[in-house]
């Protein structure tokens, strides 16, 4: 009897055994598959946050040479290209007689904005700021006085956080609707040019760009991007030599020069080298520095005119 008892105990045994093991051969698996599964998100979320920080901190150096990533380097470098072709063309009807260049500034306003705004006063030039979203007191003041001294006040995103501009087309108008309207409250100016955190062939929108340039024409914003870059995003201890190469050895391959720079606290060198670019262009007999206005035909990577 006891013989009988045992073998029925060594049995249920063995059944809990059994079906332990095959639970845990179900269970186990779709554990693995859901923390791989939040992982891979999460991972995909972090390359999101790298793409667009990387982004932020060298706007694409003039879409040339600025990015380790080979597939958006080689993309950039083709637009540089195009670019300097098309602002060529552009002019070809201008009689022959100035190169135009326009100094552009990003990211502003800043500690450095008055010292910028110095310069361009006591060298009688007019810029174009595209400025982001700031309710400081200082910041207010330096958006009234860009308008006041006669430059020209344009939009570079209210937030300038990429993840949040162009996550969707909806996120991308109420950023630029904010700014616009915020500009518009502080200054009395309605802006109507704009520049794309990234420039218009950024690769990191979750939008087509060419739907928020459609945008853009449908709402009669013109939007700027540059062919020659100063290289201020790209390092923080580019020289005033440098600097001002960069500004000017390219004018001579452009009939419009649309160059771009940083208004942020610690692009030092920016005001350093300010002086000597406009030296060195205004000495030129065939160029003149202007501000953007609608007479400007844009430099674009993406040209507007072929997006309906």
């Amino acid at each position: 009897m006891t013989g009988g008892y045992d073998r029925r105990k060594r049995i249920r045994r063995l059944k809990k055994i059994i079906l332990g093991t095959i639970a845990a051969a179900i269970i186990i698996p779709v554990i693995v598959s859901i923390l791989l599964g939040v992982r891979v998100v999460s991972l995909e979320s972090r390359v999101k946050e790298l793409e667009a920080m990387l982004l932020t901190e060298k706007e694409k150096s003039a879409g040339a040479d600025v990015f380790t990533s080979s597939g958006i380097e080689e993309s950039a470098r083709n637009k540089e290209e195009d670019v300097q072709q098309d602002t060529e063309d552009l002019q070809a009807d201008t009689d022959g007689i100035v190169k135009e260049v326009y100094l552009t500034f990003d990211d502003g306003p800043s500690a450095n904005t008055d010292k910028i705004l110095d310069v361009l006063k006591e060298y009688d030039v007019h810029a174009t700021f595209f400025v982001v979203g700031k309710t400081d007191e200082h910041s207010t003041r330096m958006y009234q006085r860009i308008v006041d001294e006669g430059h020209t006040l344009a939009m570079h995103s209210y937030s300038h956080k990429y993840d949040e501009i162009y996550e969707s087309k909806e996120s991308f108008v109420e950023d630029l609707t904010k700014l616009q309207e915020y500009l518009y409250q502080i200054t009395g100016i309605w802006p109507r040019y704009y520049r794309f955190p990234g420039g218009s062939s950024n690769t990191v929108s979750n939008v087509e760009m060419q739907e928020l340039i459609a945008y853009l024409n449908e709402n009669g914003i013109t939007y700027f991007d540059w062919n020659i870059s100063s290289g201020d995003a790209v390092r923080e201890d580019l020289s005033v030599d440098a600097f001002v190469d960069n500004c000017v050895n390219k004018l001579d391959s452009v009939n419009i020069g649309m160059i771009l720079m940083h208004d942020a606290k610690d692009k030092v060198t920016t005001v350093e080298a300010l002086p000597e670019v406009i030296k060195v262009i205004q000495e030129r007999g065939d160029t003149v520095i202007l501000p953007i206005t609608d007479e400007t035909k844009p430099v674009q990577h993406v040209l507007s005119t072929n997006i309906n």
